[in-house]
């Protein structure tokens, strides 16, 4: 018998020997300390283990607590009764109810956009790259497909499906000099990248809306981090900054963060009513059965009608002063600005042991490590809210101090980019 064949990887986009390798080792010792896998029931914001321990989670996405707000939880029990089913199972290009077209007309209004919705950013991103990339979703032209380095690995991982279609290449975190290099020598390019990080910042959305009035270039931004935290009733960064809202800019945007509910909201402009149909039949999971359920549209219609009252404003008034207190308090590379996400800087050697210690005394920050950042950049996230009190974040940042964080030296204020 012939030698069987061994397969030698090419690692032109993912490198999972080197991902679960290291990254797995840091994983299995936040378990062994007991600040991951964690298990409690919420009780007035409080969660609790099995063995009474108590504590404070900072690292919720829900910036404005709308997750568990009375309307948002009211319309989703309501959107049941209304529909009867919790998921009518069948891809919506096939029998629909008008569950999604009611949610997707109210969302299109408060965002100014056209609206199509998925059961995720993921999801959205894993349907919608590839068809960019062969031109299906832009104008006809197979652009060069840009990612940022730092872009979330829900965008990433769409890789090797738009290098089947065109040419893939990964670009330095914000590298506007890059990005026009690529436009002058290619026809038509798509930049990749978060509109808002999971690890703090924005994009400089201004800057690339110049090179997409320059070159043309197309820019997909997932801005989940920012939808409902920022902007006039809460439309984001990217829509409240980017002066090339059209066929150029395509966003996605949870709906399960500062918005509350749960879904994906995909949001596109300038383009015809049969792109819709592309769109609705051929991004891959979003032509599957799998959609926003009848208690997930129900709970987004009630914080979209939340984000046109003034109650969003006070909400997002209340998370700012709680950033800024925060920063007052704290020295990050994230201060100062109006984004709810803070690193607090720590070592590879020390950062498990500082979340343990800061989650002994009845909080938790996640800490972070390669390859959710790069190696030796590990630190501990905390995530401000709304809701939380400013005794709880004093308390915190007293902890985080003690866990070897740095005071801040003066209070910054926040400053919107």
């Amino acid at each position: 018998m012939s030698e069987r064949k061994t397969i030698t990887p090419a690692h032109r986009y993912r490198n999972n020997d080197k991902l679960v390798g290291i990254g797995n080792m840091f994983w299995n010792m936040s378990e062994e300390h007991g600040v991951a896998g964690i298990v409690g029931d919420l009780n007035d914001g409080v969660l609790r283990t099995a063995d009474g321990h108590e504590f404070v989670n900072f690292t919720v996405c829900s910036y404005l607590d709308l997750d568990t707000h009375p309307k948002v939880i009211d319309g989703a029990v309501a959107s049941l009764r209304r529909f009867g089913v919790l998921d009518h199972c069948i891809p919506r290009t096939r029998v629909q109810t008008p569950v999604l077209l009611e949610l997707e007309d109210s969302l299109g209004e408060l965002f100014g956009a056209e609206v199509v919705t998925a059961i995720s950013t993921a999801a959205a991103s894993t349907g919608l790259l590839p068809l960019i990339s062969s031109g299906h979703l832009g104008n006809g032209v197979r652009p060069l497909m840009v990612f940022d380095k730092n872009a979330h690995v829900s965008l990433a991982n769409a890789k090797p499906a738009c290098a089947d279609e065109t040419e893939v290449v990964t670009s330095r975190h914000h590298d506007l000099d890059f990005l026009e290099d690529m436009c002058r020598t290619y026809e038509r390019v798509c930049y990749v990248v978060d509109g808002s990080d999971s690890l703090g910042g924005y994009a400089p959305v201004r800057e690339l809306a110049e090179l997409q009035d320059k070159y043309n270039m197309m820019v997909f931004y997932d801005d989940s981090h920012s939808l409902s935290a920022y902007g006039e009733r809460g439309i984001g960064y990217v829509r409240s900054h980017s002066p090339a809202l059209d066929q150029r800019t395509v966003t996605v945007a949870t709906l399960s963060k500062g918005f509350g509910a749960g879904g994906t909201a995909i949001l596109i402009d300038g383009y015809p009513k049969e792109t819709r149909r592309i769109i609705e039949r051929f991004a891959g999971p979003l032509g599957y059965s799998q959609k926003m359920n009848a208690a997930a549209v129900g709970a987004a219609m009630a914080s979209a009608e939340i984000h046109r009252t003034e109650e969003l404003t006070e909400l997002q008034e209340r998370l700012y002063a709680n950033i800024a207190l925060f920063d007052s308090l704290l020295a990050t590379e994230q201060a100062g600005s109006t984004y709810p996400i803070r690193v607090v800087p720590m070592s590879d050697e020390t950062v498990i042991e500082a979340a343990q210690r800061v989650f002994a005394a009845g909080f938790y920050v996640s800490p972070v490590f390669f390859p959710i950042v790069a190696r030796g950049t590990a630190g501990l996230r905390a995530m401000l809210r709304a809701g939380q009190t400013e005794e709880q974040i004093r308390q915190l940042c007293a902890v985080l101090v003690e866990a070897g964080a740095r005071p801040a030296a003066a209070r910054p204020e926040p400053v919107a980019p």
